[in-house]
């Protein structure tokens, strides 16, 4: 799996969204949303290896977070929060997705990493309060030892006059299959763009 992220700017809503996605390295694919559990031994690879482990036109499994907008000035978010737990080779993690207006990329950033870490939380059957600021949940989480990881990639923009503005977060999973091919092969993504 890996991360990505992306903005697109166009008259067009469509195209925006298009643009979102070729600004994340993905829209080549044919994207299917699934819900948020991180698999077992699922690996996080960085985004340049990702895409080129993935094939044009292939139906690729993701979680994203998709907002948008025609209004000057608004500000919008996407974001996605992962929470992995120890023991990962049997266990399973959690992602979230989060879109919001008026968020900058810092908060929606933290609100997924809390609610990825959350949800995992509930699963392991530890107690936290909901009430609590993060940072102070993020370190009775990681102090028990049950969840070690979390992280989160966002993309915000400011809406522009007249056109359509869209951001991405996603989380894309590389179908097995392609893994299991030679890394050092070279890479099979067509570097042809429309």
């Amino acid at each position: 799996m890996f991360l990505t992220r992306g903005v697109g700017v166009h008259k067009e809503k469509l195209t925006s969204f298009e643009e979102a996605l070729r600004s994340a390295g993905i829209a080549y694919c044919n994207l299917v949303s699934v819900s948020s559990i991180f698999p077992p031994d699922c690996k996080i690879i960085p985004r340049k290896r990702g895409e080129q482990l993935l094939n044009p036109g292939e139906i690729t499994f993701c979680v994203m977070a998709r907002s948008e907008t025609n209004e000057r000035n608004r500000l919008i978010s996407a974001s996605i929060g992962l929470a992995i737990p120890s023991g990962r080779n049997v266990n399973y993690g959690y992602l979230s997705e989060h879109h919001a207006y008026g968020e900058t990329d810092e908060e929606a950033g933290e609100y997924t990493e809390d609610l990825a870490a959350q949800m995992l939380a509930t699963t392991l059957g530890i107690e936290f309060d909901p009430n609590v600021a993060w940072k102070e949940r993020e370190q009775v989480f990681k102090m028990g030892k049950d969840i070690v990881r979390t992280q989160n990639i966002t993309q915000s923009a400011i809406g522009k006059p007249h056109l359509w503005t869209t951001v991405v977060a996603c989380a894309v999973f590389i179908p097995l299959e392609n893994i299991k091919e030679d890394p050092k092969s070279t890479p099979r993504k067509s570097t042809q763009r429309s």
